[in-house]
């Protein structure tokens, strides 16, 4: 069954959740842990993301974030796959980092913000990576302490969660810190991990009391809220029409900048593409493959084909040159 197509348009909603392959550590020590989340933060301010609420776990992480103009996939291509080869070339290891696609679900934000940023910087606790709450305050690899004043972080949007607490700031971070106190025992809230008639209308109780009813909502794996915000996001994105313009105009971006390079470089594109390896042609691959990964975020296998070479050859060439 071929995958559903990301609902994507810029200034949407997202809680994003990236996990390990085969729920494997995707972090191992504090310099991997710094590395992800300076390119989490950094690509996020270059794409025009704006990240609320986030966390890190050895084997996952979560993101509450807005997507920016370029939409969310190629803000998390970049991010992702700029992290994976620092990761797999710092650990001398090859292939797959993350488990398939990320996660991403459209989200309700005037019903559910709140109770998102809660539930995603709560996530170590939960996870028994901290032992109470006046620890998490502290923890250094979610959002919380940003919010409580405890660590800056220049690329997440303190103030506009703080918002929806109170008015000034001092009164809004005791309001939130309340809050966070009173959803520990909320337990792990699966109607917050994705969209769906059970969690979208808050479980199966809801559920239950609208089939007794024979009351019908429409509904979406990709969207938690309620069956009118899952109409109104489908109606509004168009969603086929989205996502086949937004990946057709980056392809002809990156065919675009491969014929620019090449005929400035007095290359022939099909040259290039034929996979010789004589004269200029390593390294101009080579500086090309660089700036499709940095500008554009693409797959590999991508690049692979408009460049004439293997996946892993362009792993190799990422590996073998500075990559930030």
């Amino acid at each position: 069954m071929p995958r559903q197509a990301r609902l994507d348009a810029p200034g949407t909603l997202h809680h994003v959740i990236i996990r390990g392959i085969e729920r494997k550590r995707i972090v191992d020590d504090r310099v991997d842990q710094d590395a992800f989340i300076e390119r989490m933060g950094r690509i996020a301010l270059e794409a025009g993301v704006t990240i609320y609420a986030w966390s890190l776990l050895p084997n996952h992480a979560h993101i509450l974030l807005k997507s920016g103009q370029v939409g969310l996939s190629q803000y998390m291509r970049r991010f992702l796959t700029g992290y994976a080869i620092t990761y797999n070339r710092r650990h001398n290891r090859y292939g797959h980092l993350f488990q398939n696609r990320f996660k991403s679900i459209v989200c309700e934000e005037d019903v559910y913000f709140k109770e998102l940023v809660r539930y995603i910087h709560l996530n170590p606790l939960r996870a028994k990576l901290v032992e109470n709450l006046r620890e998490l305050d502290r923890y250094p690899l979610s959002g919380h302490p940003c919010l409580m004043g405890k660590k800056d972080c220049t690329w997440q949007d303190r103030r506009h969660v703080l918002s929806w607490f109170g008015k000034r700031e001092q009164e809004a971070r005791k309001t939130y810190r309340a809050y966070m106190k009173e959803g520990i025992n909320h337990g792990n809230r699966p109607e917050l991990v994705g969209g769906g008639l059970i969690r979208s209308m808050g479980g199966w109780s809801v559920v239950s009391s609208l089939r007794k009813d024979r009351e019908k909502l429409l509904t979406d794996e990709r969207v938690l809220g309620s069956g009118e915000f899952v109409e109104k996001v489908i109606r509004e994105a168009d969603e086929t029409v989205i996502y086949q313009v937004s990946r057709t105009s980056l392809k002809l971006k990156v065919k675009g900048l491969v014929a620019e390079v090449c005929a400035r470089e007095g290359v022939a594109v099909n040259e290039l593409q034929s996979g010789s390896r004589r004269g200029k042609l390593p390294s101009l691959r080579s500086a090309i493959v660089i700036r499709l990964v940095k500008d554009f975020g693409i797959p590999l296998a991508e690049i692979g084909r408009q460049v004439g070479i293997s996946t892993s050859a362009v792993s190799k060439i990422l590996s073998r040159n500075e990559f930030s």
